[in-house]
């Protein structure tokens, strides 16, 4: 499957990945599974060297480099906090119009076993900034509530901590539809049950704005929603308060 490339020239790629789709093969990967740095160096005949990640369940901007010193370059500005970048997710609840979460993070790793991921070290500092866009409430019993209450958010995160946006929300008590790991299973068999052929994590980087290491050109590359995303919003639209 070609990926959608919203960007390139000689230093640099970037494309809206897919969900599903990992950024590149870990050792609990399987050796054949698919990637987005094998679909690239096949698209593009060169060798890429990625900068920052997007989970396996994301999709959205992901930037590539063609070189180790483009790729250096470029990793110091995502590790400095000097990009931004904006998500839109869809969450369980009624979230407030706008708000901070200021809540630090441990590392996590990635490890065989039940539990995929195993919190190490000291927690870091981790703030995360959202706006409302929409609310939508469902005539379907969740759990014990007799509706579905559903909100819509623009999010943006200044750093780049793993998973912190889906970390974040879990600890406001609104989490990310779709999410395996830090989700409502109550949400999500009944988001399954009504979306089943679009059912996914509803967490998509929707714009990155960074310099370019080169150039030092500022660019603002936008990806625009995945079809699952949009045929959910399209179903929740005539639900909207």
């Amino acid at each position: 499957m070609t990926l959608e490339i919203l960007f390139q020239d000689e230093h640099l790629v970037a494309v809206n990945k897919p969900a599903g789709l990992l950024v590149h093969r870990t050792h609990l990967a399987k050796e054949e599974e698919d990637a987005v740095v094998q679909r690239l160096r096949d698209q593009t005949g060169k060798w890429v060297f990625p900068v920052h990640r997007l989970d396996r369940g994301t999709s959205g901007v992901l930037v590539m480099a063609f070189s180790p010193d483009a790729a250096r370059q470029l990793s110091a500005q995502f590790a400095e906090s000097k990009t931004q970048k904006i998500y839109h997710c869809l969450v369980r609840g009624f979230c407030a119009e706008s708000g901070v979460i200021d809540y630090p993070l441990a590392k996590l790793n990635e490890q065989k076993g039940r539990s995929r991921f195993k919190i190490e070290g000291t927690e870091k500092e981790a703030e995360t900034h959202f706006t409302l866009k929409a609310h939508y409430q469902l005539p379907i019993p969740v759990s014990r509530y007799d509706s579905m209450r559903l909100s819509w958010i623009e999010v943006v995160p200044k750093q780049g901590r793993k998973h912190q946006i889906r970390r974040h929300f879990k600890h406001l008590l609104n989490p990310l539809v779709g999410d395996s790991c830090y989700g409502c299973r109550h949400i999500n068999k009944v988001a399954k049950e009504i979306w089943p052929e679009d059912f996914r994590l509803m967490l998509h980087a929707s714009s990155l704005q960074f310099k370019h290491p080169i150039t030092e050109q500022q660019l603002v590359l936008k990806a625009p929603l995945h079809e699952k995303i949009t045929n959910i919003l399209d179903t929740l639209a005539p639900y909207k308060i």
